[in-house]
C-alpha cells in the first residue's frame, strides 16, 4: 500500500494488481434473463486476459442507474478509497450510471486513486487518451437517452391523469384498491374512520384531539403507525374525499408546490366519502384556526435550553420537550423538561418531569469526575475504584454505575480506546493556559469580562424590583465580588494586548472552542461543580453548545438518570437503592406515575384488549360538555376516572365499570 498526501486528504494507491467488476441490471426481468452471470462470465474471462488473478465482483441486482445510491457500488468506492484495487472493470459504462455529474466525481476518485477504468463493451481503456475521451462521449448519449425516458414517462403520465387514471401513489386512508377498475374505491370499514375524523373535528376543532383519541383507543392507521395531528390535517385537507382527483401538484418527491396552471384537477372523478359541504365546514374551521392563533413566536427560539435534544424518556423512548420553569430568587429560570410523547397523545405513564436544578448539576459533576479520572487514571487500580471515583459529589448518593459500564469504561481508558479529552470537547485540559496563543487567551477573556457584566445588571434588576430575593448587605457581597473579577479580567486584558497579538479571533470554530474551554476550566478546576452559579454566570448557548459535545443521550424514568450515552460510544448505566421521590395517590395509595392501580389504561377481557373511557369520551356521561369535572373522582375532561369511580361506564357494555362482568375493577 502506498500513502501520498494530496493537500487536504492522505490518498491510497494499490501496490499490486487487483480489479474490482461490477455488474448490474436494473429490471427483475433482467436478472431473470441471467443478464448477471453474462456479465460475470465475461468479465472473469477479460481479468484473465489483462494478467489478473486477484479480482472481487460486486453486484447490484434490481437498481436504476440514475443514481450511484446503490449498496454494493457504495461498498466498491470504499474499499477503491482504500486502496485495494488497480482496476475498475464493467461490461458497459452505463452499468455505473447514467448521470454525467454522478460518474465524473466516480472518475476524478478513480484518477486521484490511479484505478483504471475499462469497459468491455464499448472496447476503452482510461488508460489511455482516447480511451478516456471516448468514455465521455458515451456518457453524454446515456445521459441524453435517460432524460429523453424520463420525458416520455412524464407525458405518458399526465395524459394517463387527465383521463382520470391511477398513476400510482400510497393508498388514502378510507380507500382500497380496486383491481377490476384499476382504481381506489370506498373501503367499508375504513370510510367510517375517514367520517368520525370530519364529525369530531367539527365538534372539538382540533386535530391533536383526534389523533389521541385514535390512538388511545388502539384504531389502527392505515399502515400500522400512529395517528399524528399532520396525519389528520392532510385528511381534513385532501380533496380526495370529496371525490376530486389531482395530479403534478409538486415538483419531484416533496417538492414545492408548482404553478395551479400546471395541476391537473379533475371533479366527480370518483365515489365520494364526504359530503362537499362538510368538507367546506372543516376547512373553514382549519382556516379559523390557522389565522386566529398566532404561532411566530412558539416557532421562534424563545429560550435555549441546554439539555433539549439530549434527554429522552426511559419509559416510551419519546424526546423529552422543554419549558422555563419559574425565576428563582437568584434570578435564575431553570428549564422543565417532560415526556413529549405524554404531552402529546398522553399514552405514556412517564408524567414526572425532571428539571435542570437536578439534571444540571448531575450531568456537570458526572462530566467533571470523568474527566479527573481519565487525566489520572494511572491511579486507578479497581472498578470499584473506578466507580467511587465516579459518583464522587452529594449528587450520586444511593445509586451504583452498573458493572458493565465500569468494565467497558475501565478497558477503553486502560487500553487508550479514547484519545484525550474523549470525556470533554475537543480540548485540552492542563494546569495551565500554555497551549493558547495570546490572542487565544484574550478572547476568552473579553468573554469572561462580559458576562460578569452582565451578571452585575442582572443582580442590580434582581435586587431593585424585588427586594425581598436578598439583604442589602448580600447583594453588597455579591457585586463586590464581581466588580473584583472585572478588575482581575481588566487586567490581564490590558498585559495580554500589549503582547501586539490583535488578530482578529470572530471565527466561529475558534469561539466555540473558547466556549468549551470556559466550562471545561470551571468543572475540573473544583472539587465540585456550583452548576447553579455557573448558569448564572455563562450564556445558556455555551452550556448547551459543552453538552452537545460531549453527550449523545440521557435516558430519564420517573425523574432520575438511568443511563447516559457519551459521543464516543461508551454507555453509563445507573441503578438506585432507593425509590423515587413520587408524589402518593391519596385514592389507592399508590405512587403516582408508576405503576399504580388508579393509573391503569386498558384491561383484557376474552384474550383482547379494551381502553378505559375517559371523561368527555364518546360513551362518557360528560361527552359534549364543555370543562367537564367528574364530581365522585375529581378527574377533569381528557383524563381517565379513577379507577374506584361508580361512573365511568364500561368500553364493552356501557354498565359501570366498577361492577360489570368484563372490567377489573370489579374483581378487587
Amino acid at each position: 500500500m502506498a500513502y501520498v498526501r494530496n493537500k487536504k486528504k492522505i490518498l491510497k494507491f494499490w501496490s499490486k494488481k487487483k480489479a474490482a467488476l461490477y455488474v448490474r441490471v436494473s429490471t427483475r426481468y433482467q436478472v431473470d434473463k441471467d443478464s448477471l452471470p453474462f456479465q460475470r462470465k465475461k468479465l472473469k474471462e477479460y481479468c484473465k486476459f489483462l494478467g489478473i488473478e486477484d479480482f472481487v465482483i460486486f453486484e447490484d441486482d434490481g437498481y436504476s442507474a440514475k443514481n450511484t445510491d446503490r449498496p454494493h457500488f457504495q461498498e466498491m468506492m470504499s474499499r477503491v478509497r482504500d486502496g485495494e484495487f488497480s482496476h475498475l472493470i464493467v461490461w458497459k459504462v452505463d452499468r455505473v450510471s447514467r448521470n454525467l455529474l454522478d460518474f465524473a466525481a466516480m472518475y476524478q476518485e478513480l484518477k486521484d486513486h490511479k484505478v483504471t477504468f475499462i469497459s468491455m463493451n464499448e472496447q476503452f481503456d482510461t488508460s489511455t487518451a482516447i480511451g478516456e475521451a471516448m468514455l465521455k462521449i458515451i456518457l453524454i448519449f446515456a445521459e441524453l437517452e435517460r432524460n429523453m425516458t424520463s420525458e416520455r414517462v412524464t407525458g405518458i403520465m399526465l395524459d394517463r391523469a387527465e383521463q382520470g387514471l391511477w398513476n400510482g401513489a400510497r393508498m388514502p386512508v378510507g380507500y382500497r384498491w380496486n383491481p377490476e377498475i384499476k382504481f381506489p374505491e370506498p373501503d367499508p370499514e375504513e370510510t367510517k374512520i375517514v367520517q368520525f375524523i370530519f364529525d369530531e373535528y367539527e365538534r372539538v376543532r382540533s386535530t391533536t384531539k383526534i389523533a389521541r383519541y385514535l390512538n388511545h383507543n388502539q384504531i389502527a392507521s392505515k399502515r400500522g403507525g400512529q395517528w399524528t395531528s399532520k396525519l389528520i390535517r392532510d385528511i381534513i385537507r385532501s380533496p380526495f374525499y370529496i371525490g376530486t382527483y389531482r395530479y403534478n401538484l409538486r415538483e419531484s418527491g416533496r417538492g414545492p408546490l408548482k404553478p395551479e396552471s400546471e395541476w391537473i384537477v379533475r371533479e366527480n372523478n370518483h365515489p365520494a366519502i364526504i359530503t362537499k359541504e362538510q368538507f367546506d365546514r372543516c376547512n373553514a374551521i382549519m382556516d379559523e384556526n390557522g389565522t386566529s392563533r398566532d404561532t411566530s413566536e412558539l416557532r421562534a427560539r424563545k429560550y435555549v435550553h441546554t439539555f433539549s435534544g439530549r434527554l429522552v424518556c426511559g419509559k416510551c423512548g419519546a424526546n423529552m420537550i422543554a419549558s422555563k420553569d419559574r425565576a428563582r430568587a437568584n434570578g435564575w429560570r431553570p428549564s422543565m423538561y417532560r415526556c413529549a410523547q405524554r404531552s402529546r397523545m398522553m399514552d405514556c405513564d412517564n408524567s414526572k418531569t425532571v428539571n435542570e436544578s437536578y439534571i444540571g448539576p448531575f450531568i456537570f459533576n458526572y462530566v467533571a469526575n470523568l474527566a479527573r479520572i481519565q487525566k489520572n487514571f494511572k491511579n486507578i487500580k479497581t472498578l470499584e475504584q473506578l466507580e467511587k471515583e465516579l459518583l464522587k459529589g452529594p449528587e450520586f448518593e444511593n445509586m451504583k454505575v452498573s458493572k458493565e459500564s465500569l468494565r467497558r469504561t475501565f478497558d477503553a481508558l486502560a487500553f487508550q480506546e479514547v484519545g484525550k479529552g474523549a470525556y470533554l470537547p475537543d480540548i485540552d485540559i492542563s494546569d495551565g493556559d500554555d497551549d493558547y496563543t495570546a490572542a487565544e487567551q484574550l478572547s476568552i477573556l473579553k468573554r469572561e469580562l462580559d458576562k460578569c457584566k452582565t451578571a452585575i445588571d442582572r443582580l442590580t434588576d434582581l435586587y431593585l424590583y424585588d427586594p425581598d430575593s436578598m439583604t442589602k448587605e448580600e447583594f453588597a457581597k455579591k457585586k463586590r465580588d464581581l466588580v473584583n473579577k472585572i478588575a482581575g479580567y481588566e487586567k490581564q486584558i490590558e498585559a495580554s494586548q500589549a503582547t501586539g497579538d490583535k488578530d482578529d479571533l470572530a471565527d466561529l470554530e475558534f469561539i466555540r472552542k473558547a466556549s468549551a474551554f470556559l466550562v471545561a476550566q470551571r468543572i475540573v478546576s473544583k472539587k465540585h461543580v456550583d452548576y447553579i452559579q455557573m448558569a448564572l454566570d455563562l450564556d445558556n448557548e455555551i452550556l448547551k453548545d459543552f453538552v452537545d459535545q460531549v453527550i449523545d443521550r440521557i435516558e430519564i424514568l420517573e425523574g432520575r438518570v438511568q443511563s447516559i450515552r457519551f459521543v464516543n460510544g461508551l454507555v453509563h448505566e445507573f441503578t438506585y437503592s432507593t425509590p423515587a421521590d413520587l408524589p402518593v395517590c391519596q385514592k389507592c395509595g399508590g405512587h403516582i406515575g408508576s405503576t399504580c392501580g388508579c393509573r391503569t389504561r386498558t384491561f383484557d377481557f376474552a384474550g383482547k384488549p379494551y381502553r378505559r373511557i375517559k371523561v368527555g369520551d364518546p360513551g362518557d356521561k360528560f361527552h359534549g360538555v364543555a370543562g367537564a369535572v367528574c364530581p365522585e373522582c375529581s378527574a377533569q375532561a381528557g383524563r381517565w376516572h379513577h379507577w374506584k369511580c361508580g361512573i365511568e361506564r364500561c368500553p364493552i357494555c356501557g354498565e359501570q365499570l366498577i361492577a360489570c362482568e368484563h372490567g377489573p375493577n370489579g374483581k378487587d
